[in-house]
Order: structure tokens, then sequence, then C-alpha cells
């Protein structure tokens, strides 16, 4: 399944710029970043589950945002993208 995360962690603090950075890594460890705080990701139920854990261990509620987005298949209907972006073939070959 193609998720959407996105996240916006309260910064002004160093433990909130700590946070920031791994939320983003647990992010890019699974998915693709398309914008600062959006990723998107192919996962499975189980990985999603673990994504999700995994961020809600780091964040702060009470400061912080995180969103989850599922998106229904077929991706190629639910999905328009508009103007430059260079993204990651997943299922493709590793190397060119």
């Amino acid at each position: 399944m193609l998720i959407i995360v996105t996240y916006d962690v309260c910064t002004e603090s160093a433990a909130g710029r700590k946070r920031l950075r791994r939320v983003a890594k647990a992010c890019e460890s699974v998915g693709q970043r398309v914008q600062k705080s959006v990723f998107e990701c192919t996962v499975n139920e189980m990985q999603f589950e673990e994504l999700e854990r995994k961020l809600l261990a780091e964040i702060d509620v009470r400061q912080d945002n995180l969103r989850f987005c599922r998106i229904i298949e077929p991706v190629s209907v639910r999905v328009k993208q508009h103007g430059c972006f260079r993204s990651i073939d997943f299922d493709g070959p590793l190397i060119a």
C-alpha cells in the first residue's frame, strides 16, 4: 500500500530539532521525501505498523503533529503530479 506521511515538529528547542531529525530519518528508511516534511512510502501492513510505532515514540504529541494517509490503489488514478520531481522506482533495477 502507498501511504503519505506528513509531520510538523516544533523546533524551538534543541530537543525539538533532535526529534525532527529522528522523525525524518525514520521516514527516509522506508520512503521517499517528496517535500520537506512529506514522504511517500510503499509498505505492507506490518511495515506500516512498525513505522507508526517508531514515529509515535519520537514525537511529542503536545507540540508536534503526525499524519498518515493511505492511498487506495490504483495510485495512478489517486495521485496527480505536476512540475519537476524525480521519483525513485523502488520496483525497478538498482543499477541503471
